[in-house]
């Protein structure tokens, strides 16, 4: 008898269905369920290659909803982070440097370049 142990505990999942989760599960029906029904509405007025590659189009955000994850997250999530972070809450940032040394010393500086031009001028 062999157990399967994933090395990360995080990466487990459990199986509901043919070895996908319930997640995956519900998404492949409605991937199904999408492709079947623009098939039906499609096919009394498109060719069939065109409706086939119709189906294929309206099934994939379905399929992908449901097996894809990026950093662990589900694509939903993923899209309204990006969502959130690109156009609710943008954020340009730009360098601007700030010499603390120069801006302490500032003053001292200024008169030692002063008394410099005084001395030149004077000569």
């Amino acid at each position: 008898m062999e157990i399967k142990i994933n090395r990360e505990i995080r990466d487990y999942h459990e199986s509901m269905f043919m070895g996908l989760s319930l997640r995956q599960s519900i998404f492949s029906v409605l991937a199904i369920a999408i492709a079947v029904g623009l098939y039906f509405w499609l096919n009394p007025i498109l060719g069939t290659e065109l409706v086939s590659w119709i189906c294929i189009l309206g099934a994939v955000p379905f399929a992908v909803l449901g097996f894809v994850s990026y950093h662990g997250m589900p694509a939903e999530k993923f899209a309204w982070i990006w969502f959130r972070s690109e156009i609710l809450e943008p954020k340009r940032y730009c360098f601007r440097p700030n010499n603390l040394y120069y801006e302490l010393m500032k003053d001292t500086i200024a008169k030692h370049e002063k008394e410099a031009k005084n001395n030149h001028e004077s000569h």
